[in-house]
C-alpha cells in the first residue's frame, strides 16, 4: 500500500514543484538565461562545475574514512562505490545506495554490517553538517533574529568535539530497526565531519559563482548561497519520495535566495544549480568508472592497486 501511494505521489509532488519554480521564472527568467550567456560570465560558469566537483571529491574522503578496519576500500575503488551510491539516488526509493554499498564492499572482503554502519553513519553526518553550514544563510534571511540559531551552531560544535553526541542517536535508532551500527572510533567521526563540511563550503561554492553570474553582491552572496545549498538539500534529502529532491531543492534555493537576488533570478539560479549538480555527478560517475574499469583487476589485487 505504501509503495503505491508513494509511486503515486511522487509525481504529482516534483510536478507541483516544478510548476512553482517555472511560475516565478516567467517573468524575467528571459534575462536571467542572457545573463548566463554573456561571455564574462563563462569562467564563473566553468568555476561552478569545478568546485561542485570538488565538493564530491571530499564527500567520497568523508565517506570512506567511517568504513572501519583495514580494508581495501580507498583511492579509486572508493570512489567507485561512492559514485555508485550516488548514481542510485536518481532511482525511487532510499534502499539502492546502501545495497550497492554493501554488494562492493563483500567482494572485497568487508563485512556488509560494516558497510551499512559507514553508510547510515555518513547519511547523518552529511545532514548534521549540511544542517550547520546552512546558518550561513541566516543573517541575511533573518536579520532580527539570526542570534538565536548560535544554539544549533553551539551544539554543532559540541558534536565535533564530542562525536558520541552524533553518533548516539544514530546507533540508537538503527538498534531499534534492528539494524546495529558500529560506530568508528571518534577520531574518524570528527575527521569525517571536518571533510563533510569541507565538502558541503566548497559544493556550496557552486551556487555563489551562479549568483554572481546573475549579478548578485559578492560578499552577501558568498553566505547566503553557500548556506541555501546546503539548506536546500539536507531539506530535499529528507523528502523521502522525490528522487533527489527533484522540485523541493530548487523552491529552498529560491525562497533563500530572495535576500540577495529577485525571486525570478533566485528561480533561475535554483535551476542552474540543478544543472549544473547533475553535470557534476554525472560527469565524475563517467571519469571513476571509466577510470576503474580500464585499471579492472582481480579483485584481489585490489588490496594491491586501490
Amino acid at each position: 500500500m505504501m509503495d503505491k501511494l508513494r509511486r503515486l505521489l511522487t509525481p504529482v509532488i516534483v510536478l507541483a514543484a516544478l510548476i512553482g519554480v517555472a511560475l516565478v521564472v516567467r517573468e524575467e527568467g528571459l534575462a536571467a538565461a542572457r545573463a548566463f550567456a554573456r561571455a564574462d560570465a563563462i569562467p564563473l560558469l566553468a568555476a561552478a562545475l569545478a568546485t561542485n566537483v570538488a565538493g564530491l571529491a571530499l564527500a567520497v574522503h568523508a565517506w570512506r574514512v567511517l568504513v572501519p578496519g583495514e580494508h581495501p576500500i580507498r583511492g579509486l575503488y572508493a570512489a567507485k562505490i561512492y559514485f555508485l551510491g550516488q548514481l542510485s539516488k536518481y532511482v525511487p526509493g532510499r534502499i539502492w545506495g546502501v545495497i550497492t554499498h554493501v554488494a562492493h564492499g563483500r567482494a572485497v572482503g568487508v563485512p556488509g554490517a560494516q558497510m551499512t554502519s559507514a553508510y547510515l553513519l555518513s547519511v547523518a553526518l552529511t545532514i548534521i553538517t549540511g544542517a550547520g553550514v546552512s546558518l550561513l544563510a541566516a543573517p541575511a534571511a533573518l536579520p532580527d533574529h539570526w542570534l538565536w540559531l548560535c544554539l544549533p551552531a553551539l551544539f554543532f560544535l559540541a558534536c565535533v568535539v564530542r562525536p558520541t553526541l552524533a553518533t548516539r542517536p544514530v546507533t540508537a535508532l538503527a538498534r531499534l530497526a534492528r539494524r546495529p551500527v558500529e560506530p568508528p572510533p571518534d577520531s574518524a567521526v570528527r575527521r569525517a565531519m571536518l571533510l563533510a563540511v569541507a565538502s558541503w563550503l566548497a559544493s556550496g561554492l557552486h551556487l555563489w559563482f551562479l549568483v554572481l553570474a546573475l549579478g548578485a553582491p559578492a560578499w552577501a552572496g558568498l553566505w547566503s548561497a553557500v548556506g541555501a545549498f546546503a539548506l536546500a538539500t539536507v531539506v530535499s534529502s529528507l523528502a523521502l519520495i522525490v528522487p533527489d529532491g527533484w522540485g523541493v531543492r530548487e523552491l529552498t534555493i529560491t525562497a533563500a535566495l530572495t535576500t540577495v537576488l529577485p525571486a525570478s533570478m533566485a528561480a533561475t539560479a535554483a535551476i542552474a544549480s540543478r544543472v549544473v549538480c547533475v553535470l557534476a555527478e554525472l560527469g565524475s560517475s563517467a571519469v571513476v568508472l571509466a577510470w576503474a574499469r580500464l585499471r579492472s583487476t582481480p579483485i584481489g589485487d585490489a588490496r594491491v592497486h586501490p
